[in-house]
């Protein structure tokens, strides 16, 4: 329970950090596109649905909705509603995408964005496609399949097959022609498709043609446009000569049978593999008459069967019970491997002595060679982004799409919204403890604990510094240290010091007056003689201390 309690203060906490329950994440820099979905009127002013239909005739006809997330219902986000169907819907940007000037700039490329699969997702996309500038001027209605994209991103499961795609669409300087440029495998994101939460996915493609993936802020794949695509970016300087073919008196058989062996003449080809194994006894309890199947003997004829109309009634026929360890019917002795079993006989084999390699075509220059050193700047500009994709599983939602020339800018956006829905989702779902849950979130973002802080010690200090309270005295005993100014306490330490010197003489004085009292005592004089002497003493005693 004091877990539970625990759990939730620290949602209150970062809920609190905001003046409403939920607050759309505010833009801190440049963005070509951001959408946060901040209200249902998205479908149809911001993003447009395709009327068009794929290459081989199927229509796009998988239903779209903005709709609230489980772990804020005021927080909206894109829901491809329906399986089994094709989905396409698309939005143009704000600004297009001008890699050159990015490059000039040198600046990155980001895209990022939420996906959450509210089923466990079973086959089917998510990504994005990066519209590139085409002649005519882009429109959703005819957004499908063949729509080119400068780049398409994010996760795609089939079965047990999945992958985050990061395809470039690349054109050849020379030729014109467009080529998909695919980067290698991602790794260790699997856990996305089936925990029911929302994850965040980003690529960030740096003006060096470096690129990273990061999957909730943690990279699982990272590359070079130069480096780390297939095919290539840049061709092979040289090719195969399409006009060369091999040799007919080439030999390409490294092995060949000795021509010079022949069959020793006890190899017998007809040796059987097995033979009957004759040092094999029938065992003692094999039955050889008995059926391996029987009639059931537990088996009742019907109460209501007619032999007339039924026919004769017979029970159904199961296993013997006798033969349970197959030890029924005729018994059959067991083979066992022939030792003089050899096969066919086939000669050894040698070194070739005609052997002349392994033949490849000769090399000559590719007429269609080029060297594109800075790739990144090469890539196509992007105008739009859409979503097309088929699915097995329904309700899969889009929240928070961003592209931008800063992954500062993506690292806010998500610090203002996916970093604290994440949080809450992580805490509601079952399993773990809360506060084993909030510590596993905490080891894996430690900025919470910033957050955290944050939200216990400034209303702390906010509460000392309105309560209206008088100030704290200030330290006079710093402030005599730096003036030598007299303070009460060196005052006290002074009268400290003299009365402990007075004391050093009151021995002294004691001894006297106790020697005048003895004298009175002696001499045995009158009581009031004796009172006056009583009152002297302290008297005296007082004096001499006030001295």
């Amino acid at each position: 329970m004091l877990k539970k309690v625990i759990s939730t203060l620290l949602i209150i906490v970062v809920i609190s950090q905001e003046e409403e329950p939920f607050k759309l994440p505010s833009l801190n820099g440049n963005a070509f596109f951001a959408d946060p979905f901040a209200n249902h009127d998205g479908i149809g002013s911001i993003w447009g649905l395709s009327s068009s239909a794929k290459g081989d005739g199927s229509k796009f006809d998988g239903r779209w909705a903005i709709e609230g997330n489980s772990a804020n219902l005021k927080d909206l986000g894109l829901v491809a509603k329906d399986k089994a169907r094709h989905h396409a819907i698309s939005a143009k940007l704000n600004k297009k995408v001008e890699f050159t000037d990015l490059n000039d700039a040198q600046k990155q490329f980001v895209v990022q964005y939420e996906v959450k699969y509210q089923d466990t997702m079973e086959c089917g996309g998510s990504y994005l496609k990066l519209v590139a500038e085409a002649d005519e001027e882009f429109s959703s209605d005819t957004f499908n399949d063949k729509t080119l994209y400068s780049i398409m991103f994010g996760p795609d499961k089939c079965g047990l097959e999945s992958r985050i795609h990061f395809i470039v669409n690349y054109k050849n300087p020379i030729t014109g022609s467009v080529e998909e440029k695919h980067a290698k495998a991602s790794s260790d994101f699997k856990e996305i498709f089936s925990d029911q939460k929302s994850h965040l996915i980003t690529l960030v493609v740096d003006s060096d043609s470096s690129f990273e993936i990061f999957v909730d802020q943690k990279s699982v794949n990272k590359g070079s446009l130069l480096t780390d695509m297939s095919p290539a970016i840049n061709p092979p300087s040289e090719i195969d000569d399409p006009s060369d073919s091999k040799p007919a008196d080439w030999d390409d058989k490294e092995k060949i049978p000795d021509p010079m062996a022949t069959k020793p003449e006890d190899w017998d080809e007809d040796a059987p593999k097995f033979i009957d194994d004759e040092d094999a006894v029938k065992p003692e309890d094999w039955l050889d008459d008995e059926p391996e199947h029987v009639a059931d003997p537990e088996a009742v004829k019907p109460e209501d069967w007619d032999d007339e109309e039924d026919g004769e009634w017979e029970a159904p026929i199961v296993e013997n019970p006798k033969c349970e360890s197959g030890n029924c019917g005729t018994w059959v002795r067991p083979q066992k491997p022939n030792p003089d079993y050899k096969g066919k006989w086939a000669p050894p084999l040698i070194d070739n002595p005609n052997y002349s390699g392994v033949w490849s075509p000769r090399q000559i220059p590719n007429p269609e060679f080029f060297e594109d050193k800075t790739p990144f700047a090469s890539l196509m500009p992007i105008t739009a982004v859409g979503i097309e994709m088929w699915t097995m599983t329904k309700d899969i939602m889009f929240d928070n799409i961003i592209l931008t020339d800063s992954k500062a800018v993506a690292d806010d956006w998500a610090g203002e919204s996916w970093n604290k829905k994440t949080l809450i989702e992580k805490l509601n779902s079952p399993g773990d403890s809360y506060l084993d849950q909030f510590l596993s979130y905490a080891g894996e973002n430690p900025w919470i604990w910033v957050l955290l802080a944050a939200a216990i010690i400034l209303p702390v200090v906010f509460y000392i510094f309105c309560s209206g309270g008088s100030p704290a005295p200030a330290d006079d005993g710093a402030e005599a240290k730096k003036t030598d100014k007299v303070t009460p306490d060196d005052e006290e330490d002074e009268k400290a010091e003299g009365e402990k010197e007075e004391d050093e003489d009151m021995p002294e004085l004691e001894e006297t007056e106790k020697e005048g009292e003895e004298e009175v005592q002696e001499e045995e004089a009158a009581e009031e003689e004796k009172e006056e002497e009583k009152e002297e003493a302290p008297v005296k005693r007082r004096t001499r201390k006030a001295d």
